[in-house]
């Protein structure tokens, strides 16, 4: 019972604190929200680029057109050649009577056009390939290959654009952790002057507690304290702004960055509550290592 006592007094002294050199909490506080709101942009643009190149290296397939005097024999060896070649995880083939059956139940413009051809030597379309890589960044090697193969037209993947957005979107990423990086060095540092101010201004009563015979953790512990309250106030605002920011622009974007049904969000449940644990974490230990270096440099004990 002692020792709760003891702790909850320290608590308490601690809270008190907070609030007695309340401009240096404010400036310690308002550093902290600022870096939290930073880094919670950069967890949340971080997971979803993650869930972005993860989709589309799930769904980006290479479109290969044959020649339309292309046998189904010479198709058949032309599946063999692509799945001979590396990085190929899966080959399906397109009959080009099948895609004008499929065309002329989308539209009848279509059935208008394609019901003139009744065979495969004379329907004006390709047999097609979608050919599914195993990994994105060999896909423009892949499509070089599968080119040279005889009777390959053509190929299509939309070379050049996955790679530009997703290199863009590594690169915001990387600038935003460098950004929380240096705040986060900053803020840990006002915390550390916080707490000096409070042990200067305490100065009279630490003598005292040394001279009664408390114990240096009895002494340390409203320091520690007094950051853990510091981080964890300034993790409330990050907190809302990421629960109900990203649960609207969730809905507004119904699900979707750019309208695109390529570049899908994560959905937002447990996603926020796994994003508002990183940033109180986050908080409270910032907040706990900047107390901790001003009592191990000014409380001389």
């Amino acid at each position: 019972m002692r020792a709760f006592r003891i702790l909850g007094r320290n608590i308490r002294d601690s809270f008190k604190s907070v609030f007695r050199n309340f401009s240096l909490s404010l400036a310690s506080i308002s550093c902290i929200t600022i870096t939290l709101v930073l880094v919670a942009v950069a967890v949340v643009l971080s997971y979803n680029i993650n869930n972005f190149t993860k989709e589309v290296e799930r769904t980006l397939t290479i479109v290969v057109f044959l020649d339309r005097d292309t046998t189904l024999k010479q198709a058949d060896e032309i599946e063999t050649k692509i799945n001979q070649l590396d990085n190929v995880e899966s080959v399906i083939f397109n009959d080009k009577m099948n895609i004008a059956e499929d065309l002329m139940e989308s539209s009848e413009d279509y059935k208008l056009v394609l019901s003139k051809y009744d065979s495969r030597d004379t329907m004006p379309l390709s047999d097609t390939f979608h050919v599914k890589a195993t990994s994105i960044e060999k896909m423009d090697e892949l499509a070089k290959q599968i080119e040279e193969i005889d009777k390959v037209m053509s190929v299509k993947y939309g070379e050049g654009t996955i790679d530009q957005l997703i290199s863009t979107f590594k690169i915001i990423k990387n600038i935003s952790v460098v950004t929380v990086a240096g705040l986060i060095l900053v803020t840990a540092f006002l915390i550390s002057n916080t707490i000096k101010i409070t042990i200067f201004s305490r100065k009279r009563e630490i003598e005292i507690m040394r001279l009664v015979g408390a114990s240096n953790v009895n002494i340390k512990l409203p320091f520690i304290f007094e950051g853990l309250f510091l981080g964890l106030i300034g993790s409330v605002i990050p907190v809302l702004a990421t629960t109900y920011g990203y649960v609207a622009l969730y809905k507004n974007f119904n699900g979707q960055a750019f309208n695109s049904p390529f570049i899908k969000l994560i959905i937002p449940e447990p996603f926020i509550y796994y994003v508002s644990f990183i940033l109180i974490g986050i908080g409270v230990f910032v907040g706990m290592i900047g107390s901790a270096r001003a009592v191990r440099k000014y409380l001389k004990i």
